[in-house]
């Protein structure tokens, strides 16, 4: 009990000390048939539970619900065990083995639309089990770490049993319910539940990297549960002025609220304000939320809100995903016919983010089971993995080798992507497998057997300031770079080709951009944001292992030639065949083509250059 609590309690003396009893008497009225709700995840009324579970009598048909809680179902010699029915909207640790033996039945729906339910009479709250913070001066109680769908049980439940408990911090926000609504109060002095999620193996790890690295300044984000989403925030310690608008937070806020990364200035919507509906961690994160304003929390229905969340500039969601298949369909809440974990808030925080100025929704998931036996990228979903998330909502899916943009994309396009960021040893079958489906052309291949170079992308800064990502290519990138060739202007296609080329195959724009990063290179200079980006560049090696030199080739739009574009990416190309002990670089280059002839100039160590009918053979070595 914190100083504060232990004063706020003196001077509610007498009063406040009537209105309590035991946890017996106060759930001796529960009748059979009753529905009960139980409070959520840290502030799971686990002293009711238990002695609900002991009393004796008649309470056939008695029905717990509830969202993510902690020891809503108690053990026995190791085993969960309860004698009631369970209906849960999140199948948690505590639930899985529950719904397993029927002793649980799993609601798919997001946790936001619970509220309605219970206030339209569409799901009845015969009793309230719920834990709150000591009263204040005013007999006011704070739900604490959950408010989620707390309020609303309580506001529509017959009867409400409180855990009072004066470790529970008192949080801000629309957090409070006076204790005229509260029918039996039970003291408690127990440590508020505590949780931190196990940390991401070097799998996770990378993928957390590759989020972090497309969360701009200034963002707002919302983090679901997961290893890999809160191993995400501890990438984020050199971001400026970023915010949380949440369902949940957790204890790496903390550190980034230390280090002022977490400000909340630049939010629209609650500025400088960390709004949330519930949260997990450990004492350090709960003596910080405790009466400190800048913390808001709400009912889950109102963090959720479409409205509001459309209107959080550059808002960010992250969360977790099981298994994806090659259409962008996503399951969240089930793997290999088990239920675990929920639909809970994705689908609204991930169409907020959609709609956001800015926003980024994003799916991660490791691609590949923990035993490397499966791929999470499938084909096609299997019998027992629901979708969750429509492939129309999918905009970011992440993986520990790369990042796949699928929105307005075509199930050609998608499937590339996604292909590309599964597991090498996977790759191969997986083409194989969207062939089949009529998915991409039966002549479609994928030359790299290796995981994309994301350590190779740069952003380098152009001479009219203008910053371009210099990334490898990818075979998704056939259609964009096909829209680059027909941005260039007759002279330059006949300078790069050597010919009136009217139109760039399919196939041709795959030998520019469909590489095995070994003895082929392609990058490509991309602009604008990942989403609505464009290649407005690239340039490509090919190697002669006879004569250990590449020959190379560029096509630059014509609005970015002559900003320094063709140096950047000749530059990238130099470092990256060094690295693997290239001796030098081959160009045949029309001799009108002056551009191309003084950057084939400059850099290297030796230029030769030999004469023929109407060009130029020119060797560059390192």
């Amino acid at each position: 009990m914190t100083h504060n609590q232990e004063t706020d309690r003196k001077k509610l003396g007498t009063p406040f000390e009537k209105r309590l009893t035991t946890p017996e008497t106060a759930l001796s009225k529960i009748k059979p048939g009753d529905h009960i709700f139980v409070g959520s995840v840290c502030a799971t009324p686990r002293a009711l539970i238990q002695v609900l579970e002991a009393l004796e009598g008649n309470l056939f048909d008695v029905e717990l619900f509830h969202f993510l809680t902690d020891g809503a179902v108690g053990k026995k010699e190791g085993v969960f065990s309860t004698r009631f029915r369970h209906r849960v909207f999140f199948v948690g640790t505590d639930m899985r083995e529950a719904v397993k033996q029927g002793q649980a039945d799993y609601v798919p729906i997001c946790i936001s639309q619970v509220p309605h339910m219970i206030n339209s009479g569409g799901m009845c709250v015969d009793v309230a089990l719920i834990q709150t913070s000591l009263p204040d001066e005013h007999g006011f109680v704070s739900l604490g770490v959950s408010v989620d769908i707390a309020k609303a049980a309580v506001n529509k439940a017959g009867t409400v049993i409180a855990e009072i408990n004066p470790n529970m911090p008192n949080t801000f926000g629309d957090s409070h319910i006076h204790i005229d609504q509260i029918d039996h109060m039970v003291m408690v002095e127990t440590p508020v539940i505590e949780y931190i999620h196990p940390p991401a193996d070097a799998v996770g790890e990378q993928i957390a990297r590759y989020v972090a690295r497309i969360i701009e300044d200034g963002s707002t984000l919302q983090v679901g549960l997961g290893r890999i989403t809160n191993e995400m925030l501890k990438y984020l310690t050199n971001r400026k002025d970023l915010g949380f608008h949440s369902d949940v937070i957790t204890e790496p806020i903390v550190d980034l609220i230390e280090k002022g990364v977490v400000t909340g200035k630049a939010k629209t919507v609650h500025r400088e304000k960390i709004v949330c509906s519930y949260c997990m961690g450990t004492r350090r994160l709960y003596n910080l939320i405790d009466r400190n304003p800048m913390f808001s929390f709400h009912p889950i229905d109102y963090v959720c809100n479409p409205a509001i969340l459309s209107a959080i500039p550059k808002f960010i969601s992250v969360s977790q995903a099981f298994a994806v298949d090659l259409t962008g369909q996503v399951c969240t809440d089930q793997f290999k016919g088990e239920f675990y974990g929920g639909v809970s808030t994705q689908s609204e925080f991930l169409k907020g983010a959609a709609n956001s100025p800015g926003g980024k929704p994003i799916i991660c998931l490791s691609s590949t089971t923990e035993d490397g036996s499966e791929s999470r990228i499938r084909s096609l979903l299997r019998e027992g993995e629901g979708v969750s998330i429509p492939r129309s909502d999918v905009h970011y899916v992440v993986t520990e080798y790369g990042i796949a943009y699928l929105f307005g994309k075509t199930i050609r396009e998608r499937t590339l992507s996604l292909i590309e960021i599964a597991h090498p040893n996977f790759r191969e079958q997986l083409l194989d497998e969207a062939k089949e489906l009529g998915y991409v052309r039966e002549g479609q291949t994928l030359k790299s057997r290796v995981a994309y170079p994301a350590e190779e992308e740069r952003e380098v800064t152009l001479k009219n300031g203008t910053k371009v990502l210099i990334r490898p290519s990818k075979a998704s990138d056939v259609k964009e770079l096909q829209e680059v060739f027909y941005d260039m202007s007759k002279e330059d296609i006949y300078t790069r080709f050597f010919s009136q080329l009217k139109s760039l195959s399919v196939s041709a724009a795959e030998h520019l951009c469909n590489v095995d990063y070994e003895n082929e290179m392609s990058f490509m200079a991309i602009a604008g944001d990942r989403g609505k980006n464009h290649i407005v560049g690239s340039a490509c090696y090919y190697l002669d292992p006879s004569t250990n030199l590449a020959e190379v080739a560029y096509m630059i739009r014509p609005e970015y030639q002559s900003v320094g574009l063709g140096g950047a990416l000749q530059k990238r190309m130099m470092e990256y065949a060094r690295e693997r002990g290239l001796q030098g670089f081959t160009a045949y280059i029309l001799k009108e083509n002056k551009k191309m002839i003084r950057l084939a100039s400059s850099g290297f160590s030796n230029v030769e250059i030999e004469k023929s009918f109407n060009e130029y053979e020119v060797t560059m070595f390192f």
